[in-house]
């Protein structure tokens, strides 16, 4: 990351003979700042400018449609049964079918950020309620976002705030709040987490709610990364939010989410972004949009430089066939591959990049996208593969590999592969046919790449 000058990589991008707005440019927006889209959807998006087009994204909301009211319907349905492993199955649905795409794909790298697990938490509720407290602040201010959930009843059962009392201060979160949350490591010592966790006790549940518990609070002046005062949560927050690593490293986290797995970026190359971010008020949708929108998205530098999670795998292969399927059966198949939402591996999250991809895994994905293809449910467009395929207009096998590859991949295929997958697909090819050859992408190294 040396090599690239900070200013020309967030600047705008405006296409050029070299680098245009096409098909395949409208693609790699999509599944990055989404899943994927449909070819109607891409085509849509060419209309505009790319710069229109994330703005459309950062504008699209899904409670403008029907679709909030059966997603939260859905979930409803879950929640009264009281078991956390099915709310998995809900959050599927709404990344299948939201409107608003880049939205759930926000939500879902606070989810790994803030990360959280059921298994011990274990209610239901408390899981839902936060996953709409990350959907609701998804775009907005970083403070609101922090504040809520350090009150979060999910975050405080996970990380044992329930039990920090004055007498005996539990520093889980308040270590969590600046290694993983806010600052990362080395930039605060082990008195800032005990001075930390005496800012937050007293912070408890009652009746599944957040209260403040005075009793319990130790109301003494505390010493926090060079600040001295009584401070509580709220205040505490604030304190640590102030301090200059925050926005390198939440702007970091976000560079690293959306246009590439590796190198860690410079310090020099994400000081744009961090000065507009703490300019501009810790706003989240501001500081993506310009990441989408940049010369350094639309570069080699950002294109095929991140591996597929598996969620983004399943749903970008279904969004961009425009196709539906079972929930249930997809979400215990995501839990399979390491990526069960609501079931992070640790405080951590998902590592991600590399960390996807091994002997067993590769196998597996591939499992994934042939389950999803034979099962009954599994429609394209409401119908057979083979109609939807059809109904493209398509005039030979090698405009339906062609097709198949602009929609599914980050890189093109080489000329043998491509040979190989029209042979495959026969002179004309039905629904097996079209069946295998989707499969046969799948088990590709090119299929791996976001």
């Amino acid at each position: 990351m040396q090599q690239i000058d900070p200013q020309w990589a967030w600047n705008e991008f405006e296409p050029t003979e070299s680098q245009p707005w096409n098909r395949r440019a409208a693609t790699h927006l999509f599944r990055r700042a989404g899943f994927a889209a449909s070819v109607k959807k891409l085509d849509e998006a060419l209309t505009s400018t790319p710069a229109d087009a994330v703005r459309k994204l950062i504008a699209d909301d899904a409670k403008s449609t029907n679709f909030e009211t059966q997603a939260d319907a859905l979930a409803g349905t879950v929640i009264a049964g009281g078991d956390p492993k099915q709310l998995a199955a809900a959050w599927v649905y709404r990344l299948l079918y939201t409107p608003a795409q880049l939205l759930e794909k926000t939500t879902l790298f606070w989810h790994g950020h803030f990360a959280t697990g059921a298994e011990k938490v274990q209610v239901a509720e408390m899981m839902w309620d936060q996953n709409q407290l990350l959907r609701e602040n998804a775009l907005g201010e970083f403070e609101r976002l922090v504040q809520a959930i350090s009150r979060d009843p999910a975050m405080l059962i996970y990380l044992d705030s329930t039990t920090n009392r004055k007498a005996h201060p539990n520093e889980n979160y308040a270590r969590e709040l600046m290694e993983l949350f806010c600052l990362g490591e080395g930039n605060y010592n082990e008195q800032d987490v005990q001075q930390l966790a005496r800012c937050f006790t007293g912070w408890e549940i009652k009746n599944k709610k957040f209260r403040e518990n005075s009793y319990q609070h130790d109301t003494g002046t505390k010493q926090l990364l060079g600040k001295s005062g009584d401070f509580d949560g709220e205040d505490a927050v604030r304190v640590v939010l102030e301090q200059d690593a925050m926005p390198y490293f939440i702007v970091g986290k976000l560079v690293r989410y959306f246009v590439f797995d590796e190198p860690k970026p410079t310090r020099e190359l994400l000081k744009p972004l961090a000065d507009q971010f703490r300019a501009g008020g810790l706003k989240i949708g501001p500081t993506v949009a310009r990441i989408l929108g940049s010369n350094l998205f639309f570069s080699e530098h950002a294109l095929a430089r991140k591996v597929r999670s598996p969620i983004e795998l399943a749903v970008g292969f279904l969004r961009a066939l425009e196709g539906t399927t079972n929930t249930v059966r997809l979400a215990d198949n995501l839990t399979k591959l390491g990526h069960g939402l609501f079931y992070p591996p640790n405080v951590k999250g998902w590592d991600g990049g590399r960390a996807w991809i091994n002997s067993s895994t590769l196998l597996g994905r591939a499992n994934l996208v042939r389950d999803i293809l034979n099962h009954e449910s599994t429609k394209f467009a409401n119908g057979s593969l083979e109609t939807y395929v059809q109904s493209q207009k398509l005039d030979s096998p090698q405009s339906i590999v062609h097709w198949f590859s602009e929609l599914l991949l980050a890189v093109p295929l080489s000329p043998d592969i491509e040979t190989q997958l029209v042979k495959l697909l026969g002179s004309s090819p039905k629904e097996n046919q079209l069946r295998e050859v989707l499969h046969t992408i799948s088990t590709l190294p090119e299929f791996q790449l976001l």
